[in-house]
């Protein structure tokens, strides 16, 4: 009767008792799932580490940048914000623009004040 011992990645100890055609199967089996397992891992590593990668910036964070690059310096319209960021390749609407900026308003990054009846925003 053929004996095997097998130390897992966990840690585990697994001992194999038959003939040696049995132990034989059974190891080549663990030898294959254990490799597989592997690559599945490190595939999982990559994809997460590809999604971190193409994560983009979003409207509030491209216009934090804006500011800490000192564009409002100056109080600026939501139009000249749109223009800002059409110049750098971002496209977005002044009505998708009028929500992220009015939150960047509440979280207090920007400040807000009415001047001709218009709504202006800066530091």
């Amino acid at each position: 009767m053929a004996k095997a011992t097998v130390k897992s990645s966990t840690g585990a100890i697994i001992t194999i008792e038959g003939s040696e055609e049995e132990v034989s199967a059974i190891l080549t089996t663990y030898e294959k799932s254990s490799v597989i397992g592997h690559a599945n891992q490190a595939l999982a590593r990559n994809k997460a580490g590809k999604r971190a990668d193409k994560r983009r910036e979003g409207a509030g964070e491209l216009i934090i940048g804006l500011r800490e690059n000192g564009f409002f310096t100056k109080p600026k319209r939501l139009g000249e914000v749109a223009e800002a960021l059409e110049e750098k390749g971002f496209l977005y609407p002044t009505t998708t623009l009028s929500g992220v900026v009015l939150g960047l308003v509440k979280a207090k990054e920007l400040r807000r004040k009415k001047v001709d009846g218009k709504w202006v925003y800066g530091k």
